[in-house]
């Protein structure tokens, strides 16, 4: 967050402290609450029983921080950072305690809504905040079946005249100052309380009005979504069908603006994953789950094969026998909507059949702050930096300052060989050079070569910089060093590749990985690393497969 926005974010805090933290907002959110659902959608979505059982034992794990529950086996619900303040509160891991099944868990999920109805009556800026109210609504109510629907009346009145509060309120601060998946999530709990809780109709139609006019705007014609990080592509995909299911479910219409964006979004989620299943990590993203990300793509019913190429969101995506590259050719997110993006303009990431080859740094759980500036760095990426310094101004408290104004991308295909050029500006105010990369992957898939030049600008005399190109492998890459400045890459199943490069020094340097996981993975980076002249610097590299014996 930028110093200007996090004023105005405060500024916004203390207003709404004065309108809604107050006895009197109180009693404006209560009348009389419904009893039952009119509605019961399906939640088809897999738990984890591993973290349902730290559960069990007194352990909450959110948002790579974990802390143990009170002697009363709830966790402090005013305590922990922003991120594990969301998830906690959004419930969402009531999921995790389903998957371990039985009444214990059952029961376990019933003290905690309860616990949270005895610390949370009472409008908060943060647990109350619109995006975290809009999945704790969802989860209330689409697990309902789970750890409700057996249980005294006394629990299900309070739980349902807390659902009826937090929908009124809801209803009252939607859309305000969101934007991006922020004011998706907060629209699909108006969705759910519109269309599940008798009498509150109202809030789901004009929910639905509202994603008519959001929709078309955050999602691009491609199918991507704005915030440019496939994470959040898969996140609001799963939401948008959670909705259709409510509306199904209801007997309602599905607007045609919902519809259509499913079916664009899905070939997008498509175009974004690797061999493994799992995501690429551009922009905040993580691998995700695999099987998450099979069950969404079931769940969403729509047809479409990935896509190659994504002009609008800003990716390429070549693919020749079992290789795949994912290189990312678009300006970042616009301010507003760049609160996870990374400076990693022109970055790659490449797989081979299953095994992740090349790939990019990851993120943080915890999305600000010094992690934030390590991993959405230039150099956390597979591209070059120039002087040391980011293509685009990483800002810890979230967000981007000075960025790339402008991402040039031509795409060549001949004969199952694909071709792909980009250039961006991102160093041209400060350094006088633009950065192009020439990308190419034979029919084959087995050879890999590219380019990348330090251009100065035209009519500029630019001083000599440093420069470094880096690849960072995966973890369970091998990387050795051979004869003529060359490395072999050498993958768990035992295909090897090999990587040389002209114009530049190429050494090996330590690297870590968070693309799955809350703990960082040591790794290796390829840094290949000169100075820029007053002419175009040009370094080549290629990255070949070696046959056995060959």
């Amino acid at each position: 967050m930028s110093a200007g926005r996090g004023k105005m974010g405060r500024l916004r805090d203390g207003v709404a402290q004065i309108a809604f933290g107050n006895p009197i907002y109180k009693l404006t959110l209560g009348g009389r609450a419904p009893t039952a659902l009119s509605v019961v959608p399906p939640d088809p979505w897999p738990g984890d029983a591993g973290e349902g059982s730290a559960i069990l034992a007194g352990v909450f794990r959110f948002g790579g921080q974990a802390a143990a529950a009170d002697a009363h086996g709830a966790p402090n619900w005013r305590a922990g950072s922003a991120v594990w303040q969301d998830a906690l509160h959004g419930f969402e891991w009531l999921r995790d305690l389903r998957a371990v099944g039985g009444d214990t868990a059952r029961r376990r999920a019933r003290s905690l809504v309860l616990s949270w109805l005895d610390h949370n009556g009472g409008w908060n800026a943060q647990t109350w905040a619109p995006e975290v109210l809009g999945a704790r609504i969802a989860a209330w109510i689409g697990l309902h079946d789970f750890y409700c629907a057996s249980a005294d009346d006394e629990f299900r009145a309070a739980v349902f005249d807390s659902l009826a509060r937090q929908v009124k309120h809801l209803t009252r601060v939607v859309p305000g100052a969101l934007d991006g998946k922020a004011l998706v999530t907060a629209a699909k709990g108006l969705v759910y309380g519109g269309f599940c809780l008798p009498e509150y109709e109202r809030a789901g139609q004009d929910a639905l009005k509202l994603l008519e006019r959001e929709l078309p705007r955050q999602i691009l014609p491609d199918g991507g979504h704005v915030e440019r990080c496939p994470s959040v592509q898969l996140r609001i995909l799963r939401d948008l069908i959670d909705m259709r299911s409510v509306l199904r479910t209801a007997r309602a219409d599905v607007p045609e603006a919902l519809q259509h964006a499913i079916d664009r979004m899905t070939p997008a989620l498509r175009f974004f994953r690797h061999g493994d299943g799992g995501l690429a990590l551009f922009n905040g993203g993580r691998e995700e789950d695999a099987a998450l990300v099979d069950t969404v793509l079931a769940q969403a019913d729509a047809r479409g094969r990935p896509l190659k190429s994504a002009p609008h969101t800003g990716f390429e995506r070549l693919i020749a026998g079992r290789t795949m590259v994912l290189m990312d050719t678009g300006v970042p997110p616009v301010t507003g909507l760049d609160a996870t993006a990374h400076a990693g303009t022109l970055s790659l990431e490449m797989s081979v059949g299953k095994e992740r080859l090349i790939v990019n740094c990851g993120a943080h759980p915890v999305k600000t702050g010094p992690w934030r500036a390590a991993l959405a760095g230039t150099a956390a990426h597979s591209t070059v930096v120039l002087a040391e310094t980011n293509s685009s101004e990483v800002i810890e408290a979230g967000g981007l300052g000075r960025r790339p104004s402008h991402v040039g991308c031509e795409r060549q295909e001949n004969d199952g060989a694909v071709l792909v050029v980009a250039t961006h500006n991102g160093y041209s105010r400060n350094f006088g050079y633009l950065h192009r990369r020439r990308v190419y992957l034979a029919e084959n898939g087995e050879d890999l070569r590219g380019e990348d030049m330090m251009e100065p600008v035209i009519g500029a005399t630019p001083e000599p910089r440093p420069f470094t190109i880096r690849f960072h492998l995966h973890p369970s890459v091998q990387a050795t060093p051979v004869q003529g400045g060359q490395v072999q890459l050498k993958l768990p199943s035992g295909a090897a590749w090999r990587l040389r490069a002209s114009g530049g020094t190429l050494e090996l340097e330590e690297s870590i990985y968070l693309g799955s996981g809350d703990e960082p993975r040591r790794t290796t980076q390829i840094a290949i690393s000169g100075h820029t002249g007053p002419a175009i610097k040009t370094v080549k590299w290629a990255l070949r497969r070696e046959r056995k014996g060959g």
